[in-house]
């Protein structure tokens, strides 16, 4: 953690210190505006990647172990915890029929026994305390 810390305000420090040199390249006329302008595009896309590529790519912790020890004391059957999954994937009711091989009624009615069983009144609330107690990454 503190290397990310770390390493993010180098390089946010490196970026502002490249942002105020080319600031006085463009003030003394040493470098066209165009060119001024392509320098500060090209940083902001490489910032980007970097970014993005941080975001995608980082961990959550060690590997998921699923708490099925909860699993046994909610009592939640393998198809609830499927439809379990898809839903925090955020998938819609038809879209986990159609994934899972079952109808939406049958979906609708997983849904208002996981909603039971955890104590939630939405989905979003439900994937919460699903991921709370372990049940889903």
């Amino acid at each position: 953690m503190i290397r990310t810390v770390v390493t993010a305000g180098l390089v946010l420090a490196l970026g502002a210190f490249l942002l105020a040199w080319l600031e006085m390249q463009r003030a003394t006329r040493l470098f066209a505006p165009d060119a001024y302008v392509a320098v500060v595009a090209g940083l902001f896309a490489i910032g980007g990647v970097w970014l993005g590529w941080k975001v995608a790519t980082r961990r959550h912790g060690p590997d998921f172990v699923r708490n099925e020890a909860a699993i046994r004391s909610l009592g939640l059957t393998g198809q609830e915890m499927r439809v379990l999954a898809e839903l925090a994937s955020g998938r819609a009711n038809k879209e986990i029929a159609r994934t899972l091989g079952l109808s939406p009624n049958t979906v609708k009615t997983h849904l208002a026994h996981l909603f039971a069983k955890l104590g939630a009144g939405t989905r979003t609330e439900a994937v919460g305390r699903a991921r709370d107690l372990g049940l889903i990454p």
